[in-house]
């Protein structure tokens, strides 16, 4: 399937790392005027300098530097993008704690990152998609929102929390050529992961003993029984940007490693 992008605008929040960083390139290999984010300007500019060495010649990519986990942090993106065609709602944190230990403050924080930042972005971009009578939300959800995992909860609560607000706005766009999905993504290969899987099964086995024996015991209802690639992701991602997914509106698309243990509503 041929996917060209070309003339379309695209940010991609949390962009500097994992699935986010690649997802921004296959947007910009793909055609689209892309700008990646981050909180530090210095990686921002690294990152950006990084993909366009990695990405053909006179391919569109940018950086702006904001945390858009808060208010402030959203005005300085939207001041400095005010439009855009694709909106790729990535930004997230994770880490395992016993959920009677979550304090009120953690709960805030992973609430802010992870929802309050892609309420912000989509509801300032998406009545100029409607203007245009084109546009692109997307979520970065996870298997977590529908199998909460009993390691970190309140990570599983805000993904949850994103299949319903993705599905709110795609309601508001109904009939006017805006579509906004959510992507359930499953356990994938990224830096954060590799670490999040040492702090549960041990530093000492190799690491593909140790990504074996992380979804044996933690991640038992995966069919293909191993992380999925920042790639595999991205495919979903500009595969739903694209004119090829008009009729997709109000879904959460799996991407998850073919879990058995629950269904989608």
């Amino acid at each position: 399937m041929l996917i060209d992008l070309t003339g379309r605008t695209a940010f991609v929040s949390g962009s500097t790392q994992g699935i986010g960083r690649v997802i921004a390139a296959r947007l910009a290999a793909a055609g689209a005027d892309t700008t990646i984010n981050g909180r530090d300007a210095e990686r921002v500019e690294a990152v950006v300098a990084e993909l366009r060495a990695e990405l053909p010649p006179g391919t569109r990519l940018d950086g702006v530097a904001a945390d858009v986990s808060t208010p402030e942090g959203a005005d300085v993106v939207v001041d400095r993008l005010p439009s855009v065609d694709i909106l790729v709602n990535n930004l997230g944190i994770f880490a395992p704690r016993p959920v009677l230990e979550v304090d009120d403050d953690t709960w805030q924080r992973f609430w802010d990152v992870n929802v309050m930042s892609a309420i912000r972005l989509t509801r300032h971009y998406l009545p100029g998609m409607r203007d245009r009578g084109w546009g692109r939300a997307l979520f970065m959800a996870s298997d977590s929102a529908l199998v909460i995992p009993e390691e970190m909860a309140h990570y599983g609560v805000t993904k949850t929390a994103l299949l319903g607000v993705s599905r709110g706005f795609a309601k508001a766009m109904a009939g006017t050529g805006v579509t906004v999905n959510a992507v359930i993504a499953g356990p994938t290969h990224t830096e954060g992961v590799e670490d999040f899987v040492r702090a549960l099964v041990g530093d000492e086995l190799p690491w593909d003993r140790a990504q074996a024996e992380f979804m044996k015991r933690h991640r038992p209802g995966s069919l293909i029984q191993r992380l999925i690639e920042p790639d595999e992701i991205a495919a979903m991602v500009v595969y739903l940007s694209s004119d090829h997914a008009s009729a997709t509106t109000g879904g959460a698309l799996r991407v998850d490693g073919g879990y058995v243990d629950y269904i989608v509503p």
